[in-house]
C-alpha cells in the first residue's frame, strides 16, 4: 500500500498529465481549424485569380494558345504594345526571391493589385486591370495575396520593359486605340 504522501504525489502528477493532455488537444484542435481557414483563404484566391483571369496574361504561352502549366503564373512571354507608351510583358507572380514577387510584402502586393503602384512608386502599365480589382473586399484580395505567395517559385524573368523607341524581343500585341483616343 502506498503511502498518502506517494498517493497526493500521484495524483498531482495525474492532474497535471491530464491538463498537459487537454492542453496539446486544444492547441492541436486550433492549430486545425487555423489550417483549415488558411487552406479555405487560399482556394478564395486561387477561384478569384483564375476569375480574374490574371493566368491569362501572367502564364507562359497562354497568349499564344499553349499555356505551360508547369510556370503557371510565372511571367507571360507575349508583350503588350501601347503606341507612345512601350511594351510590357505581364511578370512573375509567383514568390520567386529574384523574378518574382518574393520579397514583396503582402501590402505591397495588395497596394499594386488595388491601386497599381509597385514598391518602388512605379505605376503598372495600363493594361493591367487595376481599377477593375480596386473596388475588391479587403478579405477578397488578402485571399487572392495569400494564394500568390502560397505558390511554388518559378524563376522567369520577363523581360522589358521596353521604351517606345526599343525594340521588344519578344511576340507581342499591339493595343490600337480608335483615332483620337491615344494616351492622356
Amino acid at each position: 500500500m502506498l503511502s498518502t504522501k506517494r498517493q497526493g504525489f500521484l495524483r498531482a502528477v495525474q492532474r497535471r498529465m491530464f491538463a498537459l493532455a487537454a492542453l496539446t488537444i486544444a492547441t492541436a484542435y486550433a492549430a486545425a481549424k487555423a489550417t483549415a481557414a488558411d487552406t479555405a483563404q487560399v482556394a478564395r484566391g486561387q477561384y478569384l485569380v483564375q476569375l480574374g483571369g490574371c493566368n491569362d496574361c501572367h502564364t507562359p504561352g497562354y497568349l499564344l494558345g499553349k499555356a505551360d502549366m508547369a510556370r503557371f503564373l510565372g511571367g507571360s512571354d507575349v508583350g503588350f504594345e501601347t503606341p507612345g507608351l512601350g511594351t510590357v510583358v505581364a511578370p512573375n507572380l509567383t514568390p520567386d526571391k529574384d523574378t518574382g514577387l518574393g520579397t514583396w510584402t503582402k501590402d505591397e502586393i495588395a497596394t499594386a493589385i488595388q491601386t497599381g503602384v509597385r514598391p518602388d512608386g512605379r505605376m503598372l502599365a495600363p493594361v493591367m486591370p487595376w481599377r477593375a480589382y480596386a473596388a475588391l473586399t479587403k478579405s477578397d484580395v488578402g485571399a487572392i495575396v495569400d494564394y500568390l505567395k502560397s505558390l511554388p517559385p518559378i524563376s522567369n524573368k520577363v523581360p522589358g520593359p521596353f521604351g517606345p523607341s526599343e525594340k521588344p524581343s519578344v511576340f507581342r500585341m499591339t493595343i490600337v486605340p480608335p483615332d483620337g483616343a491615344g494616351p492622356r
